[in-house]
């Protein structure tokens, strides 16, 4: 074996035995699983994330406006809990002027998605 395959060869070997150590330096993206300060206002918000996320996985029908409807009334209702978490745990006042909006915009446009899908019998 030549130098350079030999090189090559180590250099793989390495690469290989790092790759699990490096993949421990990624945060994980499973939502189930929180992570940063566990107090109760990110406790909040990651089970808010979680229900969202598991109401969103909707069985698609292949209409794409019935299952844009579907998809997107738990996604509106994610935001509205974090919204609500703002107000129970925020401070900031602008900030809380947003979620106060975010909760009556996005309520009204799940009521019309809502409507949408009984007018259209989905």
């Amino acid at each position: 074996m030549t130098i350079s395959k030999s090189i090559i060869l180590a250099g793989a070997f390495a690469l290989f035995l790092a790759i699990p150590a490096l993949a421990q330096d990624k945060p994980s993206m499973d939502m189930s699983k929180p992570m940063g300060d566990q107090g109760a206002s990110s406790k909040a918000y990651n089970d808010a994330m979680g229900k969202m996320h598991q109401d969103m996985m909707i069985t698609y029908s292949g209409d794409a406006d019935a299952d844009f409807a579907r998809s997107m009334i738990p996604h509106h209702q994610g935001a509205i809990d974090m919204a609500k978490i703002e107000l129970k745990y925020g401070k900031d006042p602008v900030l809380r002027k947003l979620a106060k909006a975010v909760i009556t915009a996005q309520e009204a446009e799940i009521k019309e998605m809502n409507a949408w899908l009984k007018k259209h019998g989905k």
